[in-house]
């Protein structure tokens, strides 16, 4: 077992904070997305869509899609429940993370990838588009600022995936500006209480 990783893409990320909640040890190798060797045959035969994180099991399985590996781990090791204890809970947590995911990660990367250099001659890139997607952003973090005003994580009382997707989103932003401001306390509480955990360095 092994997981195809890059160390400053968001989404490789989300799974490394994850595995670290959990405890779990995989070996990494790692696939250099800045020189294109994401777009090269022998990964694409791993994962046509050129995406990382890949897990591959013992037996040649190859999973992509950051949650689809963390729900694999969540399933060989329950606790903690970073997907919820029960029905509703887990219904939550899947609502708050899909929150997360199309609102604050998807806005911060669809900046990132339409204004970046990094993306420039490799992918369509639209300015317009890019200034959408901060704003929203934006937008989204004075709308969580108020969320986070009666309760500790993003998806109630306890530490949740949905909390890990909206660190990686959060921290990705800063390589377009977006950034919480100084009036959002609840956010910035929150923020200081996720990021100073261990597994947010990973």
């Amino acid at each position: 077992m092994k997981i195809y990783d890059f160390t400053q893409a968001p989404n490789p990320r989300r799974v490394r904070v994850f595995l670290a909640e959990k405890g779990i040890q995989v070996p990494y190798e790692q696939v250099n997305i800045a020189g294109g060797d994401n777009r090269k045959p022998e990964f694409l035969r791993i994962n046509p869509m050129g995406g990382l994180p890949v897990l591959e099991l013992d037996d040649g399985t190859h999973i992509a899609e950051s949650v689809a590996i963390c729900r694999y781990f969540e399933a060989q090791k329950p606790e903690p429940a970073l997907f919820g204890v029960d029905a509703k809970d887990k219904a939550v947590v899947e609502m708050w993370n899909r929150r997360m995911e199309l609102e604050i990660l998807s806005m911060t990367a669809g900046a990132f990838r339409n204004t970046s250099e990094f993306f420039k001659g490799r992918i369509p890139q639209s300015a317009e588009y890019g200034a959408i997607c901060r704003n929203a952003a934006l937008k989204r973090l004075e709308w969580l600022d108020k969320e986070l005003a009666n309760r500790q994580f993003i998806a109630g009382d306890r530490f949740t995936i949905a909390d890990i997707t909206a660190l990686i989103g959060i921290d990705f932003g800063r390589t377009t500006g977006i950034k919480i401001a100084p009036e959002q306390k609840n956010l910035q509480r929150w923020y200081d209480a996720v990021s100073s955990r261990p597994s947010a360095k990973a």
